[in-house]
Order: C-alpha cells, then sequence, then structure tokens
C-alpha cells in the first residue's frame, strides 16, 4: 500500500537492498562523494608557499576566501548528507504525517540552497583559477581543478 511523502507506512522492517537503490540514497551518497572530494582537494593541496616564503597561500589566485569557501561548504554537505541519510533510516518509522512533512520540506529547502550554494562555489572558483598565475602555482594545479569540477557536479547530484 501507499504511504505518506514518499515512505512506506511506519514499522515496517528494514530492508537494506531496497533502501540503499531508492534514488534519493543513491543521489545523497553521490553528493557526499562529490563534498568529500572537494573538500579533501582544498585541504589537501589547495594552500601553497613560495621558495622565499614559507607561508601558506590559497592556490586560487592567492584568495583565502576562495579556499575558505570551498572547504566550508564541501564539509558541511558532507555533514547534511550524513544527517539526511539518517534521516532516510529512520524516515520509515515516523508515523506522524506532520513530522514527515516537514522533514521532506527541509531536505528539498536545504538541498535547493545548497545547490544554490555550489553554483556560487563553483563560479567564485572557476574565476578565481582563471586569475592565478601559474608561477605561483607549483603543485596543486590538479586538485584545484577537481575543486571546481566536482563542484560543477555538486550543482546537479543536490
Amino acid at each position: 500500500g501507499g504511504g505518506a511523502y514518499g515512505a512506506a507506512k511506519a514499522g515496517g522492517a528494514f530492508d537494506l537492498l531496497r533502501f540503499v537503490q531508492q534514488p534519493q540514497v543513491l543521489a545523497r551518497i553521490v553528493s557526499a562523494v562529490f563534498a568529500l572530494v572537494v573538500f579533501a582537494c582544498l585541504v589537501g593541496d589547495g594552500y601553497t608557499s613560495l621558495p622565499e616564503d614559507p607561508k601558506l597561500y590559497c592556490i586560487f589566485n592567492r584568495n583565502e576566501d576562495a579556499c575558505r569557501y570551498g572547504i566550508g561548504i564541501g564539509v558541511l554537505a558532507f555533514l547534511a548528507c550524513i544527517f539526511f541519510f539518517m534521516v532516510d533510516v529512520y524516515f520509515p518509522q515516523i508515523s506522524n504525517t506532520t513530522d514527515r512533512k516537514y522533514l521532506v520540506l527541509a531536505d528539498l529547502g536545504f538541498s535547493g540552497l545548497w545547490t544554490f550554494l555550489w553554483f556560487i562555489g563553483f563560479c567564485f572558483l572557476t574565476n578565481q583559477w582563471s586569475w592565478t598565475q601559474a608561477k605561483y602555482v607549483y603543485i596543486g594545479a590538479d586538485s584545484a581543478r577537481a575543486a571546481i569540477t566536482f563542484s560543477f557536479f555538486s550543482i546537479f547530484s543536490w
């Protein structure tokens, strides 16, 4: 039978295979992986220094805000994916349709907001990368490009 807000009736047994095959769960896993790639690239190789100056600079046009923004939305997106993944696991056990409605609306609203923030992040990182001078990039160019690419992919996965 039908359930409320896209889930089976409350109290059913948990089926892991059926759960993982749900489109929203697959999209959430993909979004978490993309977010992990973005912030891991920026934390790992997003900062560089010049041989004569040991101070670390952001690889994106030496703009610290670009690295902070990418790391920030990546970490928060990853944590949100984990939170909403746990909500997806618990969702069939919720019998109150009002609670279900609010969880679905919160997921929808957050996904819309994060889609917008990923778009801003993609544009910001791309812009800063286009202004980056090659003489300041010794290592980390591939990580910067990966962060930009997976920021773009995240727009669609959210």
